[in-house]
C-alpha cells in the first residue's frame, strides 16, 4: 500500500506560477487613466490535464495573472485603476477599460514531444471599452514559452515555460497594443456612434459587454535558450 501511494503521488504534478517580473521597458506611457477589470475566472485560472492517459498536471496561474497585468499596464499608462469582478465600472472615472481573459491554455511535456523541453501556449483576449461602456475593440494575443527539462519531476521547468509565455505576451502588448486596438484615441473621450462596433454596445448602461474579436496577433515566442 505504501508503494502504491508513492506511485499514485508520482502521477500528479502541481505547478503554481509566481508573478514574473518585467524589466522596465523603454516605452513612452500613454497619457490616459485606464481601468483594468479582472474577472474571477482570470484571477483564479487553473488548468488540469492528464497527459498520455497517465500523469495529471495541474497548472495554477492564479493571482500571478492579475499581478502581471497590473505591472504591465503600469508601464503603459499614466494611471491604472484595478477593479475586482464585483466592482461596477460605471462607478469609476477613466478614459478606457481593459478586461483580460484567457481564451486558451495548452502545454506539452517531454513524454509527448520526445524532446527534453516543456512548452506552454497561452491565448489572451483583451476587451477594450470606452468611458461609458461602448465596446471599442477586442484583441487576441497568442504567446509561447519553452524551457528545457530540469530535475526529475519537471515542475519548475513547466513553471518557467509558463512565465516565458507570459513575458512573450507582455512584449507583444507593449509593442502593438495601441496600434492594434487604437486605445490611445479614447483619451479624447468616448466613441462617437459611427465608431461603435455594433448597435447592441452603444448604450451607456451596456455593462461593458464583450465585443467580436478584431484580430489575432502572434510572435515567435520565448525559450530559455534565448
Amino acid at each position: 500500500m505504501i508503494l502504491l501511494s508513492i506511485l499514485a503521488a508520482g502521477c500528479a504534478s502541481n505547478v503554481a506560477v509566481e508573478t514574473p517580473t518585467i524589466p522596465t521597458p523603454n516605452v513612452e506611457k500613454l497619457p490616459m487613466d485606464v481601468a483594468v477589470r479582472i474577472p474571477a475566472e482570470f484571477e483564479h485560472f487553473v488548468h488540469e490535464e492528464k497527459v498520455l492517459g497517465r500523469e495529471t498536471w495541474t497548472i495554477d496561474l492564479g493571482s500571478a495573472n492579475a499581478s502581471f497585468f497590473e505591472q504591465l499596464f503600469g508601464f503603459m499608462f499614466d494611471n491604472v485603476i484595478m477593479l475586482g469582478p464585483d466592482d461596477n465600472a460605471l462607478d469609476f472615472t477613466f478614459d478606457a477599460l481593459i478586461e483580460p481573459q484567457i481564451e486558451g491554455f495548452e502545454f506539452s511535456v517531454p513524454n509527448q514531444t520526445k524532446t527534453d523541453a516543456f512548452a506552454v501556449w497561452i491565448r489572451y483576449r483583451l476587451q477594450i471599452f470606452d468611458s461609458v461602456g461602448n465596446s471599442a475593440s477586442t484583441w487576441t494575443v497568442s504567446a509561447y514559452g519553452k524551457s528545457q527539462k530540469e530535475g526529475l519531476g519537471g515542475s519548475k521547468s513547466l513553471q518557467r515555460a509558463a512565465v516565458l509565455a507570459m513575458r512573450d505576451a507582455a512584449a507583444l502588448i507593449l509593442l502593438q497594443m495601441d496600434k492594434a486596438t487604437k486605445i490611445g484615441a479614447l483619451a479624447d473621450g468616448p466613441l462617437v456612434l459611427s465608431d461603435i462596433e455594433s448597435p447592441a454596445s452603444a448604450s451607456a448602461d451596456s455593462e461593458f459587454k464583450p465585443a467580436v474579436p478584431a484580430g489575432i496577433f502572434a510572435i515567435g515566442g520565448i525559450d530559455d535558450d534565448t
